[in-house]
């Protein structure tokens, strides 16, 4: 391991690296900080622009997106009591009614410093977890890889709103568009419908920018509304800092929001949003006398701020050792390192261990670039909550048409963005949930050759998935998943509503 470390840092410390994290860092906090767009949304319009970088820059400046766009969340929830992103929703709580006391910057400071100590936590966990799972998964062979796909594919429960049935039917749909193409092991073409240009298949970038992105735009040209212009921040209040003593005292908070975030974080299908309310609720519960949660305490804007952000890189345990994305942001990312010839999964530590280094200990310095920018760059960022919504919707509809364009140089990808976008924008019209899709394209072609090597293996009979005791044990947990996720959306959904009923409905995005 050692050996491996010392080959990942000469990749890792160039001018190139540290310019990309910056660049990342600073993006992740603006699309973070404007309500309706978010990290997933940069990440998958930028991945057409880091083709011609290598590895490690380009998923630096895509994680570093991630990492930046929670932060970001936080700016709006205490200046307009609208949270930037869903995560930073228990964020508002305490932020914004401390931000109306005068205490904006203090307020930013706290956010800031909490999203910086949950998100180097994460880090750790990411860092020094991952590589030991990585070693027991290392020995899976065609019939352990078919039933983690299948348990990866299971996830479409975690993200398939109010109808599991509609996120099958949308997963399925993921499945069918992978299926598009000559097929790798009879040479049939399936689904081509004699189009020379479809014999590739479709291209998986071009469907993340037409789901993610262009959806998103038709929505907001449909229902652009203004939004509540941002408080500027104040330069000559001296009350108006966080104080170092104020900062200790949140420390126990911090700490104990940041373990929740991790360990919820790297259980697939849960995230940042849920791991901010369970920590606001424990660190009311444990308030003090004389500590007035709702009313501007500094702890209630700790507790969900370093909970969101040591879920960050811990969503991406699960990625990395066994190939299952979490949630929307980890399965665009399981897209990016794949374009980038990284295949995520058991073997990934052991095929690209210096590059996965490289990624993991950029994360930790990514984490410290945040609370640079945060705290040098804050006035810039505030004043870019005001850039008009008109403004912004029709740059990035013409930054995805350009990023699609460069897949090939050919406007088929570009028409097949539109056409996915089109048809995302209708299913969310009828709740279908696009995020399914995505999870179907990437681990349904995996699920289907590892079913035919395994078909192989055993002469074609079936028994080899219940013989084999990790494939039996995978099959059994895909059912415990279903069950155990079906149950926390119940608690989610009860959790926001006594959100919403106690705090109004500036909680929701």
């Amino acid at each position: 391991m050692k050996e491996i470390i010392f080959q990942a840092l000469p990749q890792l410390f160039t001018l190139e690296n540290f310019v990309f994290v910056n660049l990342g860092i600073f993006i992740g906090i603006i699309f973070g900080s404007i309500p309706g767009l978010n990290g997933n949304l940069a990440i998958t319009v930028l991945i057409p622009f880091t083709f011609k970088l290598g590895s490690v820059p380009a998923l630096l400046m895509l994680t570093a997106i991630f990492f930046g766009s929670n932060f970001g969340g936080s700016i709006t929830a205490i200046l307009i009591n609208t949270p930037g992103t869903n995560a930073a929703a228990a964020t508002l709580l305490d932020g914004y009614p401390l931000s109306k006391k005068g205490k904006t910057r203090k307020a930013l400071d706290m956010a800031l410093a909490a999203s910086t100590f949950g998100g180097l936590v994460s880090v750790l966990c990411l860092l020094f977890f991952a590589p030991q799972i990585s070693k027991i998964a290392i020995h899976f062979g065609a019939p352990e890889y078919f039933a983690l796909a299948v348990f990866g594919l299971s996830v479409i429960a975690s993200v398939s709103g109010r109808s599991i049935l509609k996120g099958v039917i949308s997963g399925a749909f993921g499945v069918l568009i992978a299926t598009v193409g000559i097929d790798a092991v009879s040479g049939v073409t399936r689904f081509t419908f004699g189009s020379l240009q479809m014999y590739n298949g479709i291209k998986m970038l071009a469907v993340l920018l037409g789901v993610y992105a262009i959806a998103q735009m038709i929505s907001r040209v449909n229902g652009t509304e203004e939004e509540e212009a941002g408080t500027e921040l104040k330069k000559a209040d001296p009350s108006d800092r966080l104080t170092l003593g104020e900062l200790k005292s949140t420390v126990p908070t911090m700490l104990k929001s940041s373990a929740i975030g991790a360990f919820i974080g790297a259980i697939p299908g849960t995230g940042g949003a849920i791991a901010s309310y369970i920590a606001y609720n424990e660190a009311k519960r444990c308030a003090k006398p004389g500590e007035k949660f709702g009313e501007g305490e500094l702890k209630g804007i700790a507790a969900p701020e370093s909970a969101n952000n040591g879920a960050t890189a811990a969503t991406l345990i699960p990625l990395l050792t066994l190939g299952i994305p979490g949630d929307a942001v980890a399965a665009t990312l399981l897209g990016a390192f794949t374009m980038h010839g990284l295949v995520v999964g058991p073997k990934l530590f052991s095929t690209s261990g210096p590059v996965v280094y490289a990624i993991l200990i950029g994360c930790v310095i990514s984490q410290i670039v945040m609370f640079l920018q945060g705290k040098y760059l804050l006035p810039l960022f505030v004043k870019i909550t005001h850039i008009p919504q008109e403004l912004l919707t029709a740059l990035l509809v013409v930054i995805c048409c350009t990023g699609a364009f460069s897949l090939a140089n050919s406007s088929f990808d570009v028409r097949v963005m539109l056409i996915f976008g089109c048809i995302a924008y209708f299913m969310q019209k009828v709740e279908l949930p696009p995020v399914p899709i995505i999870l179907g394209i990437v681990l349904g072609p995996i699920a289907e050759a590892n079913l035919r090597n395994s078909l192989v293996l055993s002469d074609g009979s079936w028994t080899i998935f219940f013989k084999r005791p990790i494939c039996l044990a995978f099959i059994i947990l895909t059912f415990v998943l279903i069950w155990l996720l079906k149950k926390n959306d119940k608690k989610q959904r009860s959790m926001e509503a006594e959100f919403l009923k106690k705090y109004g409905e500036n909680t929701e995005k």
